[in-house]
């Protein structure tokens, strides 16, 4: 299991119904696309984290290790419009309003990172999908998401296996057996999948699969109080960044 998915299920929220949830974490991320950059997203980062490692209670180490791989597109998204190419200064020269720009743009993107990231950290996926077929999307899709999500740590467990067995081995003791380890990865990894998606086929089929796979999802229901409280802080968050929008010169 990831340690993102290992957080959302251990998550104070997980008991919490996923509309719940949507509603803070999404209602964040549109907020962080639609607002003026400055100071919009930038109350949105400082909501979504306090959020995260208060109320959540998403260790600040998990969070860290999971945020730096939005935070890095970020940043590589950011850093073109701080040049131009071609014009009166030369092939290639610092844009005018480069860092004006890109600093808006990082706002934004890592502001909506951290929407996404608090609906991932608080929501395990097996919460989430078996509810997606009640709010009308087609049960095929529903199953081949959930049957996709077990598939991918088993596979990811496979890969782990392997490599330390690989590492015992010898497998990484050069270039060359470090490049034939790898081969041996991937076509181990490609022949087991088969394998086992032959064997999920055939169990299916032997428990009189119809079309649907009925799991058991814990009862929870829809907090009135909570997404009214999500509402009024979408609400300020907005009417601040207007207030001060105008204060600023």
């Amino acid at each position: 299991m990831l340690p993102i998915d290992a957080a959302a299920h251990s998550s104070r929220w997980r008991r919490r119904h996923p509309l719940d949830k949507a509603v803070l974490a999404l209602g964040l991320t549109v907020s962080a696309v639609c607002l003026p950059p400055w100071p919009g997203s930038l109350l949105v980062v400082v909501a979504a984290l306090v959020l995260l490692l208060g109320p959540a209670a998403v260790p600040p180490r998990q969070l860290w290790r999971a945020y730096r791989i939005p935070l890095g597109f970020c940043v590589t998204g950011a850093l073109p419009l701080l040049v131009r190419l071609g014009g009166p200064h030369g092939p290639l020269s610092l844009a005018p309003d480069g860092p004006a720009h890109a600093g808006q743009l990082l706002l934004r993107t890592s502001a909506a990172s951290l929407g996404v990231l608090l609906f991932s950290f608080t929501t395990p996926l097996s919460d989430l999908l078996p509810r997606l077929a009640r709010a009308g999307v087609p049960p095929a899709v529903v199953d081949v998401a959930l049957v996709t999500y077990r598939m991918a740590f088993l596979l990811l467990d496979t890969v782990s296996r392997v490599r330390q067995a690989q590492a015992a081995r010898l497998g990484k003791s050069g270039r060359a057996a470090a490049w034939r380890s790898l081969a041996g990865l991937g076509a181990t990894v490609f022949v087991r999948a088969f394998a086992r998606a032959a064997r999920l086929q055939t169990g299916l089929a032997g428990r009189g699969y119809d079309g649907s796979l009925r799991v058991l999802v814990a009862e929870s229901e829809v907090s009135r109080r909570f997404v009214a409280a999500s509402v009024a802080l979408l609400a300020g968050i907005a009417a601040l960044t207007l207030a001060l929008e105008r204060l600023t010169p």
